[in-house]
């Protein structure tokens, strides 16, 4: 199983596309660790350099609609080279959010009051996530003040997630 636990990159935008996840141009790769250097490379948020933002992080937390745009694996795959396993947001696009599944990474969606409280109070900050699966429970924390927030995936996606993601799954079962 991946790890769902780490520092924070708070992306404070919504529609994110794929586009900007991992462009296009670099779709040739063939392995996952070639798109390593690209992601988010094209995401023009104020304040944001991917070159210095991403490095060490394993959770992103951001706003609505993240990974719209063109349907691809590559996205996915762009996260989890960097280390990237968890995503939180107020929604996904659909293949998005599924891939991330497939891949054994998890997509989890948040209300917008409970994203909106989550960047008022740790947003800027040097922030870490902890992911309890078994209560379904994050742990957000940072300069002393920790809150507990809920969240509720499906019994299939968290057979992908424990498994290692489709293939895995698929191997076991079929």
């Amino acid at each position: 199983m991946k790890n769902f636990s780490g520092k924070v990159l708070f992306l404070d935008r919504s529609d994110i596309n794929t586009d900007e996840i991992i462009p296009a141009k670099y779709l040739t790769e063939i392995s996952k660790e070639a798109l390593k250097p690209y992601l988010l490379e094209d995401l023009k948020l104020d304040g944001f350099s991917p070159d210095q933002d991403i490095e060490k992080k394993n959770v992103i937390i951001t706003r609505a609609n993240f990974g719209c745009g063109s349907s691809r694996e590559h996205a996915p795959w762009a996260l989890e080279s960097n280390g990237i396993n968890l995503i939180i947001a107020e929604s996904f696009a659909r293949i998005f959010r599924q891939n991330m599944f497939n891949c054994g990474m998890m997509a989890v969606a948040l209300p917008a009051g409970v994203i909106d409280n989550v960047f008022k109070k740790f947003s800027g900050k040097d922030t870490f996530l902890e992911t309890d699966l078994q209560k379904n429970i994050f742990i957000v924390k940072t300069d002393g003040l920790t809150e507990e927030i809920s969240f509720k995936i499906s019994d299939f996606d968290r057979s992908l997630v424990d498994a290692g993601g489709w293939v895995e799954y698929a191997d076991t079962r079929y």
